[in-house]
């Protein structure tokens, strides 16, 4: 699979659009944007040398028999599968439930879910989304299972967070099962229509770029008038299953160009992820054909009535990712195999 380039919200958008440009130059821009706004942000952002999963297992056996009452779960109990966008799973803090080494160990755990390259701008929003709590006190994290048994996850859980390391114990999902990320950039609930500081905006930025290749007749069946879906918890990213009867454009329905540049946006909107998720999530929405997945963006909830879709989604049988970019971003994944 050849690497897809990094891109980032604090680059305009060209027009016409040169993505390569576009992608290549923003890496830089992210980095200094996240160290003048906060340059504390460096030691707390170092990013971690062992994996999500070895560092779990660490946590795992660090914790006392108290802390295992808290926050050990079976691996099959169904809040495991829950998602939302702003919850504590333990109803605890790390910071009141954990001694400060374990912290650290939850904080490069959350790092090592992304990439490198973006790992700061998600510290950096998990900062600036927990209310003035800072990381520790506005996370919060279940462990499932045991590590080594072949059936393991620890979810993570906040403001605008649910994130998942399960070292594919979870069989045929993307990310060991929904996830949740989003973020309010500024004191403002309501974010203006470009977004300004948003570090998830350059996705709906990608996304329009794939209406603008659209036709006349392609964008009059992507764009409706009604709303969009509800936000109901983990109910919001249940699957349909089907292949017909989905709302929006058909990629059945683009040329093979179109469906290229599809397939090019569903790399980029997963680049802020660690390349091994990212690459078997796209490998689970490929195998349920890209010419079954429907895009759809929603007129009536349009930022500055600009043209510029602020929500959409991106559905086909076995996958979602709905972005709701009213009045801030908050994204809902759900990414399973064709089987279900």
């Amino acid at each position: 699979m050849s690497p897809i380039p990094s891109p980032s919200p604090a680059v305009p958008m060209p027009s016409p659009i040169n993505r390569r440009h576009f992608l290549t130059s923003a890496a830089a821009a992210v980095a200094g944007a996240t160290a003048l706004r906060h340059p504390s942000l460096a030691e707390a952002v170092a990013y971690p040398k062992a994996s999500s999963e070895t560092l779990a297992a660490q946590l795992h056996g660090s914790l006392d028999e108290t802390q295992r009452a808290l926050l050990c779960r079976d691996f099959n109990d169904p809040l495991r599968e829950k998602v939302d966008n702003n919850w504590m799973i333990t109803g605890r803090s790390i910071q009141d439930a954990l001694r400060p080494d374990q912290r650290d160990l939850v904080r490069q755990i959350f790092l090592g879910l992304h990439r490198p390259e973006h790992a700061e701008a998600m510290m950096r929003q998990m900062v600036e989304d927990s209310e003035g709590k800072g990381f520790d006190k506005g996370t919060s994290v279940a462990l499932f299972g045991k590590p080594g048994s072949g059936k393991f996850e620890l979810v993570l859980t906040g403001r605008h967070c649910t994130r998942r390391c399960d070292g594919d114990s979870v069989a045929g999902a993307a990310f060991g099962g929904p996830i949740f990320y989003g973020h309010q950039a500024g004191p403002n609930d309501e974010e203006t229509p470009d977004h300004p500081g948003n570090v998830f905006w350059y996705q709906a930025r990608r996304v329009n770029e794939l209406f603008q290749a659209l036709d006349g007749k392609q964008r009059a069946k992507a764009l409706v008038d009604s709303r969009s879906r509800p936000e109901r918890a983990t109910e919001t990213v249940r699957l349909s299953g089907r292949r017909d009867g989905l709302g929006g454009l058909a990629a059945a329905d683009m040329t093979p160009d179109q469906r290229r540049l599809l397939r090019d946006v569903m790399g980029d909107l997963l680049r802020p992820f660690r390349q091994q998720d990212a690459e078997e999530s796209l490998r689970l929405v490929e195998s349920q054909g890209l010419e079954n997945l429907h895009l759809t963006g929603f007129k009536k909830q349009d930022l500055g009535n600009d043209g510029v879709w602020d929500v959409w989604q991106i559905e086909g049988p076995q996958m979602l990712w709905y972005f709701r970019g009213e009045p801030h971003v908050h994204c809902w994944v759900h990414i399973r195999d064709a089987k279900g």
